[in-house]
């Protein structure tokens, strides 16, 4: 679901995002955007935690991985990581699409190919009646950015739902479910290969980060781990609560120590 559609709003979708970024533009540092393009000033909302339509990706696995294992209050939780087929997405695109990259020798869209497609999002949504879906990597606005390999996804519509375009193109994503049993193992494994807090989330933020995880009490995340998928004394586990969602009801009913698995897309 698109941030935006979240947001309570009295005005059309499209004039409540408008007003969003005008604001933003308005009131930020004038060296806050690389550019003046509505991409790059929104690269640095989503960057910075504004409701945008964009969503962040990352090309690196590692890094999918470390975000969903990130937040130790949801270690009793299940992760999981969307893969996307870019040769899909790319197959999928509009001619005047293909014909921008092909000309650039790109894969994907940046800001600057992205300008020269539409110069802002009311001429980008204008240009696709159909749902397009399309990947761009943005400039590189600091360390934290870089360090995190991001991209980012537009769909052309503020309300653009991405999870309903995946499931009408069959074979463009796939999902890998991290047991939430296997969170700590994973994080220990990350850890060794040094994509931490720090490297993550550069300077003293990041620096906070990484304290906090490592001088809190092992205990709770054991206790979470522990919740997360519980056994009898048979070795079996219980019956799922009702407040069980699908994915997790499934979850509870297999074994405690488990691998990552992957769903099909």
């Amino acid at each position: 679901m698109a941030v935006l559609e979240r947001l309570p709003y009295r005005i059309s979708l499209s004039l409540h995002e408008h007003a969003i970024l005008r604001n933003f533009r308005k009131y930020a540092h004038r060296d806050a955007s690389p550019g003046d393009s509505d991409w790059n000033w929104l690269s640095v909302a989503q960057h910075h935690g504004l409701p945008t339509r964009l969503l962040d990706w990352t090309f690196s696995p590692y890094v999918a991985v470390f975000f969903a294992t990130d937040e130790a209050d949801k270690f009793g939780l299940d992760g999981a990581v969307w893969c996307v087929h870019t040769g899909v997405v790319r197959d999928n695109m509009p001619r005047q699409c293909l014909d921008l990259l092909r000309a650039e020798h790109a894969w994907l869209f940046d800001v600057r190919i992205l300008d020269r497609l539409a110069a802002d999002l009311q001429a980008f949504d204008a240009a696709f009646p159909e749902p397009t879906l399309v990947f761009f990597e943005p400039p590189s606005l600091d360390d934290r950015i870089v360090n995190q390999s991001g991209m980012f996804s537009v769909m052309s519509s503020p309300a653009g739902r991405i999870d309903y375009w995946l499931n009408e193109h069959p074979g463009s994503f796939r999902r890998l479910v991290i047991p939430a049993a296997l969170k700590p193992e994973v994080r220990d494994k990350l850890d060794m290969m040094n994509l931490t807090e720090r490297v993550i989330y550069p300077g003293l933020d990041g620096l906070a980060k990484w304290l906090k995880r490592h001088y809190s009490p092992a205990a709770a995340i054991k206790a979470h781990t522990t919740d997360a998928v519980p056994t009898a004394s048979d070795g079996k586990a219980p019956p799922p609560k009702s407040s069980d969602t699908p994915v997790r009801r499934r979850e509870a009913q297999r074994p405690a120590r488990q691998r990552i698995r992957r769903d099909p897309g």
